[in-house]
């Protein structure tokens, strides 16, 4: 694995790296369109207008885009397998095969090794976020039993007291990287609730309801998640990641179908307790999570809003997504079309921009609201997908038959918002943007 880069590496104690990650190659894909000036070519953007032939550094075969993957390779890669899959489309062997090629020994995943041929070691950094979107992808795709059982005994092995997980193992728990170990224990057949901490015998639940906030804060954040339970505040982010994980879903949310839809039941609350069933368990918390984002969605024009540090809050579209795919988990299908439209108008632009994990976001926010990601605003998701990676292998019957491909010819109404001094971040490592994640608390 490459030398630890200054703070990105340093940082995760306190911060989910995976997540991050992405919001860290939003950012500097914008951050060249936006300041006129081409993103380092080992940053370069996902997609077709990356940057030119040889300026970037030579990636392995079969990985999806064509920024660095230091940071984020196994989560892009996961998130565009999944995707793939979920929409019918058999993905190349050597994409696969990189993916398996990057777990370590123990089972743990990192966010990517350049030479998977050589041991991991203990200065290694193993990433549960990673490892877990690993094991979904690589449950769905099948034929990797052992891969995959190895992944979620390492993942229960790093479980903390407290039933919940960090990124890195070893550091406090946090609702992002819980919510997203309890989708991998879930769609590998685990029941979250039967693992258990070793001391305590807390369940992933228990951790995860610790970051809900209820009715002793102020009015405007009851029902959300905070990120950690340090200087905790209602984030948007780990509220979206949370509300799916209290139902015990991950990345894939099957669509409702004729299911009758569930209107969205904020909690409520009555001489400072909570009012009716909307206290009830891990449920009750998943509904009040999404009371909590229908109404910043309301509040921001049907999208939510991001602020990086120094800058105004703007248009964040993969959380955006996520409250979708949280929203559709909870049954909450009318609520979900409002931000789902914003997402067919403006999102065009941003899933060019970012190149595979964004557009495998929009895609799965497609498909857990029954909507044709080939026909997308505009946009067929699907194939754009394709184009980031090795040609797929195949397509199941009925599913390539659908909207001609135009992807890119749709903007939508939506600038390309994400901040000029995000840039900087290249220089310093990734950990500006891990400082900005507190700073997001207000969301």
């Amino acid at each position: 694995m490459a030398p630890m880069a200054p703070m990105a590496q340093q940082a995760p104690s306190t911060h989910p790296v995976a997540f991050l990650a992405r919001r860290a190659a939003m950012a500097l894909a914008a951050a060249a369109v936006l300041g006129g000036a081409a993103a380092p070519a080992a940053y370069a953007a996902d997609g077709a207008d990356s940057a030119p032939a040889g300026s970037a550094k030579k990636l392995p075969e079969g990985l999806y885009g064509t920024k660095d993957p230091q940071y984020d390779g196994v989560w892009r890669q996961s998130l565009a397998l999944l995707a793939q899959h979920t929409v019918g489309v058999r993905p190349a062997a050597s994409a696969v095969r990189w993916l398996v090629g990057q777990q370590c020994a123990d089972g743990a995943f990192t966010a990517f090794r350049a030479e998977p041929g050589t041991s991991c070691d203990a200065r290694t950094m193993r990433d549960t976020n990673q490892t877990a979107a690993a094991v979904q992808a690589l449950t769905a795709l099948g034929g990797h039993d052992e891969t995959v059982r190895k992944a979620v005994n390492w993942l229960k092995s790093v479980q903390n007291d407290d039933g919940g997980w960090s990124s890195m193992a070893g550091s406090p728990s946090d609702a992002n990287s819980t919510s997203v170990v309890i989708g991998a224990l879930a769609a590998a057949g685990t029941k979250p609730e039967s693992v258990t901490s070793k001391k305590g015998g807390k369940t992933p639940y228990d951790g995860l309801l610790t970051f809900r906030l209820g009715c002793d804060v102020k009015e405007g954040e009851r029902g959300a998640f905070t990120f950690q339970l340090k200087g905790a505040a209602a984030n948007a982010d780990a509220t979206a990641a949370a509300a799916t994980g209290a139902l015990g879903k991950g990345f894939v949310v099957a669509p409702a179908g004729g299911a009758a839809d569930t209107p969205v039941k904020p909690l409520s609350c009555k001489d400072g307790k909570a009012d009716g069933a909307s206290d009830g368990g891990r449920a009750g918390a998943a509904e009040g999570g999404a009371g909590y984002l229908v109404a910043q969605l309301d509040k921001n024009g049907h999208h939510l809003p991001s602020a990086m540090p120094g800058q105004e809050k703007q248009p964040d579209v993969g959380n955006t997504a996520d409250a979708v795919v949280a929203l559709a988990a909870g049954g909450h299908r009318s609520a979900a079309q409002q931000p789902l439209k914003w997402l067919e108008k403006n999102a065009s632009a941003w899933a060019r921009q970012n190149g595979p994990a964004a557009y495998a976001q929009l895609v799965l926010a497609a498909h857990a609201t029954g909507t044709d990601p080939r026909s997308f605003g505009g946009t067929d998701l699907v194939t754009a997908l394709n184009a980031t990676g090795p040609e797929p292998a195949g397509t199941a019957p009925g599913k390539d038959a659908r909207a001609a491909d135009t992807a890119g010819n749709s903007d939508g109404g939506v600038n390309v918002w994400w901040v000029i001094g995000v840039g900087l971040a290249v220089g310093a490592g990734i950990g500006f943007l891990l400082s900005g994640r507190r700073k997001k608390n207000d969301l």
